[in-house]
C-alpha cells in the first residue's frame, strides 16, 4: 500500500468538525480523497454503493463520530462487524465522548483506535499526522471477495 492513495470516509454530523478535519489534511498536504457522511445510514450507502452512490473502493479508513442522529457510532460499528463484506474495515473513533461505556463498546467492536476530539491537537493536525504514518506502514485487509475463495 505504500505510496497508494487511501480513501477516508469521515462519518461526522458536525459540519464545523468535518471542515476542520478536511483542512487538517490539506494543511499537511495529504492528498487522499475524503468523503463525508453525516450519519451511519449515509456511510453504509457509500460503503455498499447504494442509493445512487458509487461503492467506496479499497483501501479506505473510516473516521467515525459516536454521537450522531439516526444511527450513532456504536450502532454503526455493530452493523459493520456483522456485514460479511465490510467487517474487516479499519475504523477509528473520533468523538467528544470520554465515557468508559462508549470506549468499551467501541473496542469490543474491534476499532483501530479511540480519539477524543479535544486531545487531537490544534485543528486535528496531530490526528492527521498519526493517520498518515499509520496507513504508510500497515497492511490493509484484503477485500472480502478476495479471501472468501481461499
Amino acid at each position: 500500500m505504500f505510496g497508494q492513495s487511501v480513501h477516508i470516509l469521515l462519518v461526522e454530523d458536525d459540519e464545523v468538525d468535518a471542515e476542520a478535519i478536511v483542512r487538517a489534511f490539506e494543511k499537511q498536504e495529504i492528498k487522499h480523497t475524503i468523503t463525508i457522511a453525516p450519519d451511519g445510514f449515509a456511510a453504509f450507502a457509500i460503503l455498499r454503493g447504494q442509493g445512487g452512490q458509487p461503492r467506496l473502493g479499497a483501501p479506505y479508513i473510516i473516521l467515525l463520530d459516536l454521537n450522531m442522529p439516526r444511527m450513532n457510532g456504536i450502532e454503526f460499528l455493530q452493523e459493520i462487524r456483522q456485514d460479511p463484506e465490510l467487517r474487516c474495515s479499519i475504523v477509528f473513533i473520533l468523538t467528544t465522548s470520554d465515557s468508559v461505556k462508549d470506549k468499551l463498546a467501541a473496542y469490543n467492536s474491534q476499532i483501530a483506535g479511540y480519539f477524543l476530539k479535544q486531545r487531537t491537537g490544534e485543528n486535528f493536525v496531530n490526528l492527521v499526522e498519526m493517520l498518515h504514518v499509520y496507513w504508510r506502514i500497515i497492511e490493509f485487509p484484503p477485500e472480502e471477495r478476495t479471501w472468501q475463495n481461499l
